[in-house]
């Protein structure tokens, strides 16, 4: 009874390993064979962690991104990178990051910059995939070479194997059309190459397959629908057992077309959608198998197991040996192993299993369920215990959070004036030409900067000397944006370790691990926070910094925040409270250091929101409760200041389009958006969404380390300024800078600095900043605006 498997497992090692060797290869330090062996190291090491169970994913290891993997697993390739006649790895490097390694773009320098695959997230999560490309014309192939081996690698260390793929529709369903043609009339190509595949795991003596459709948690039309069904159909027979996995959330008016598809089992999410599971059981076939996902593939709390038992004996007592358990999803999104964790807050420490504990509470849900509760009574006592002393810590609720929460007025979500007022105000003080140029925040994160911060966090350095050492490399970051003419500058954040990260370090209600990582996407890992209880804000968190950077310069250096939403959906969050009152309270101590930064004299205040519509939900049906609390949750954040206090805003790597009237109900007076990698495409909203503030659409991908040339940057906002004024038009990049190296950034900047000029040139930029200047000391802010009306009157014209 009770088979065990597990659906997927972290790739990036227990300390980063995979993430190291990737950049050093892609610094031309290491081999590609290295990289390949480092591979297969990691590979064996994860598939041993988890013996214990009845099967071992293979095919859940990338050096990239398990999207991308598929796209060549089929030979999707874009027209771009198909014509390259190196090494397969990097050329998939090239089509995740424009380029792979120093020393092939130095062999091969004609073929090796390409324009990145565009980047956006999977599903509701913070792991980032490399989106499909599709054409009326797309061809298919299969070339299953890598999995092939890594199955055998797999079978030769005596585990027992479930190869895990994306099924044909959701990769379908997860790409863009490049020409505007169905992407479902590729499905007659794909359905061949998917058999093709499993005809060859049955010869390699698979007996099961996963084959993940997750779209069947969101809302599919009747086409999507019946592509599923033909998909289904057309693998009846399979040569293979076919394991269809769902996850992420409820099936809903889904759940009878999952039941009635002709596959050996279904794995369903039980931690999302539990109530389904008794209806799923009254559907299935009788000799279908059932796999549970009982265990949070998603968050890092320990499982109630002894609620888990009493939920699982009647589905256990019904289905025999064709009830499966797991984790509800892949474990790629949580930590490696909660062992390795010597310095993690005690207390917070015992409520917590990361995938190594996720999976020792799947075996003993397994044992209890094969050989009764009593064989595992000491492993259900103690995991009681945890739980009761984390329901009754006082750590965990504070009264007069709860009572600062439940004094939120309408009022502090509002800003005193209308957004057309609030502009000539703020062009008054701020004095700013067309075409501003600003960047997003953060610059490079140079090993003497990280040297700094861990010398300080190990004592070696006192805190004056740290201050010291940070004040200069602010001075540097000032420097080089003078230097280079941006109009708005930032002080680089050279302090901040990770942008969540360091916010919470400093807010009560927080804790932190010490190798808590989890992939983002490539080798960016980041290391979310542990939020367990109440927040509150008992220090200013950034004031001292901005305070010193604007002392440097006479132009406005922005105050740089982390929005209230990013930082809930970017940290593993308490599920023992909604995560609507957890916004609030988190928007609530953004709230004050906001109007802190204003009392010192800072006039550009950017509160980034990059995760805003990574938690909205997977159905459209229930969007707008979640935006109406984030949005919500935002404008409490940012709506004290005077109307002359100019408030930004950051989002980066996510569909936008279909959420951009709650995004102008935020109500910033400036939006910087990302844009670069999908052409622009955000931009096509414009058409039909009159979109109300200033908006600075990404022109430069920093995702990767091609440089952007000039005409490249001109063109791009050439594009922007006809669907939006030019005189609301920002020139910025699409991120922060962190990840990049000097030499790229500098030349990067300098081009977007001339491509603003030029843009200015086309519009007689200094008469309008002129005008501006004389209308706004003359008293008269509203002519300010009419002259601004009246340029755009004229770009139209022209």
């Amino acid at each position: 009874m009770a088979i065990t498997h597990n659906l997927g497992y972290p790739r990036i090692g227990a300390q980063r390993e995979l993430k190291f060797a990737q950049e050093a290869y892609w610094r031309g330090d290491s081999s590609l064979e290295e990289l390949e062996r480092l591979g297969a190291e990691l590979r064996a090491q994860h598939w041993q962690q988890q013996a214990a169970l009845d099967f071992v994913p293979v095919g859940d290891f990338s050096f990239y991104d398990q999207v991308l993997d598929t796209s060549f697993l089929l030979g999707n390739l874009p027209e771009r990178a198909q014509h390259f006649h190196g090494a397969e790895l990097d050329n998939y490097f090239r089509i995740a990051r424009g380029r792979s390694a120093q020393q092939v773009h130095a062999e091969h320098p004609c073929q090796c910059d390409i324009h990145a695959g565009e980047m956006t997230k999977w599903f509701d999560t913070n792991y980032h995939y490399i989106v499909p490309e599709f054409t009326a014309t797309t061809e298919f192939s299969l070339h299953s070479e890598r999995l092939l081996a890594q199955i055998a690698e797999a079978q030769a260390a005596g585990h027992r194997v479930k190869p895990t793929i994306i099924g044909p529709v959701t990769y379908l369903y997860l790409g863009k059309s490049k020409d505007g043609s169905d992407k479902l009339a590729l499905l007659h190509k794909i359905l061949p190459i998917y058999a093709q595949l499993l005809e060859q795991l049955a010869a390699a003596g698979i007996e099961w397959v996963q084959i993940d459709e997750p779209i069947l948690v969101t809302e599919l039309d009747e086409a999507w629908q019946q592509a599923l069904r033909v998909a289904y159909q057309y693998f009846n027979p399979s040569p293979v057992k076919l394991l269809l996995a769902t996850y992420f959330g409820r099936l809903e008016d889904n759940l009878h077309l999952l039941s009635q598809l002709p596959v050996a089992g279904v794995h369903m999410d039980a931690i999302n959608a539990r109530d389904e599971v008794t209806t799923l059981l009254t559907l299935l076939p009788q000799h279908s198998v059932l796999s549970v996902g009982v265990i949070n593939g998603r968050n890092i709390w320990k499982t109630d197991l002894q609620a888990a038992l009493t939920w699982l004996a009647p589905i256990a007592a019904q289905l025999g040996e064709r009830l499966w358990l797991a984790p509800s999803c892949s474990l790629l999104h949580v930590p490696m192993d909660l062992a390795q964790e010597q310095h993690l807050d005690a207390e917070v420490r015992a409520w917590l299993a990361f995938a190594v504990q996720k999976l020792a509470e799947l075996s003993i849900l397994a044992q209890a369920i094969k050989h009764g509760s009593d064989s595992v009574a000491a492993e259900l006592a103690a995991n009681q215990r945890d739980l009761a002393a984390r329901r009754a810590s006082a750590r965990v609720h504070q009264p007069r959070v709860a009572q600062a929460v439940n004094a939120i007025t309408a009022d502090m979500e509002r800003r005193r004036s209308a957004y057309p007022v609030r502009l000539a105000l703020q062009a008054a003080s701020l004095s700013l030409p067309l075409y501003p140029t600003t960047t997003i925040g953060s610059f490079p994160q140079t090993t003497s900067i990280r040297a700094l911060r861990k010398q300080y966090k190990t004592g070696e350095l006192s805190a004056a000397a740290y201050e010291a050492a940070i004040q200069q490399e602010i001075a540097l970051c000032i420097r080089e944006q003078e230097t280079l003419g941006l109009d708005v500058l930032v002080h680089g954040e050279a302090e901040r370790n990770d942008m969540v990260e360091y916010f919470g370090e400093q807010l009560n209600g927080y804790v932190f691990s010490q190798y808590g990582w989890v992939q983002s996407y490539g080798s960016r890992c980041v290391k979310p926070p542990i939020l367990f209880g109440d927040i509150s804000r008992p220090n200013a968190m950034t004031v001292q910094w901005i305070r010193y950077a604007q002392s440097l310069t006479d132009k406005p250096v922005k105050g740089m925040l982390t929005g209230p939403v990013t930082l809930l959906n970017w940290s593993f969050v308490r599920d023992d409270q909604s995560r609507e009152l957890t916004c609030y309270q988190l928007a609530l101590a953004v709230r004050l250091e906001v109007l802190d930064l204003e009392r010192a004299d800072i006039q550009v205040i950017q509160i980034d929101e990059a995760a805003l519509r990574e938690g909205l939900p997977l159905r459209q049906s229930e969007w707008q409760h979640y935006l109406d609390w984030t949005v919500k949750s935002f404008c409490i954040s940012a709506n004290g200041v005077q109307d002359h206090t100019q408030i930004h805003t950051h989002m980066c790597y996510s569909e936008f389009n279909d959420i951009i009237a709650a995004i102008a109900a935020m109500d910033a007076d400036v939006i910087t958006i990302e844009t670069s990698r999908s052409d622009m495409e955000l931009l096509d909203v414009f058409d039909e969404f009159a979109y109300p503030n200033d908006i600075g659409p990404g022109v430069y991908d920093i995702h990767t380390p091609n440089i952007p040339s000039t005409e490249q940057i001109i063109h791009l906002m050439q594009q922007a300024a006809t669907r939006i004024p030019a005189k609301r038009l920002w020139v910025n990049p699409d991120c922060g800078l962190k990840t990049r190296q000097w030499s790229e950034v500098l030349p990067a900047l300098k081009n977007m600095v001339e491509a603003a000029a030029s843009l200015r040139a086309e519009v007689g930029e200094c008469d309008l900043n002129l005008f501006t200047k004389i209308s706004i000391r003359k008293g008269d802010p509203s002519q300010a605006s009419l002259f601004y009306h009246s340029v755009h009157t004229h770009e139209q014209q022209r």
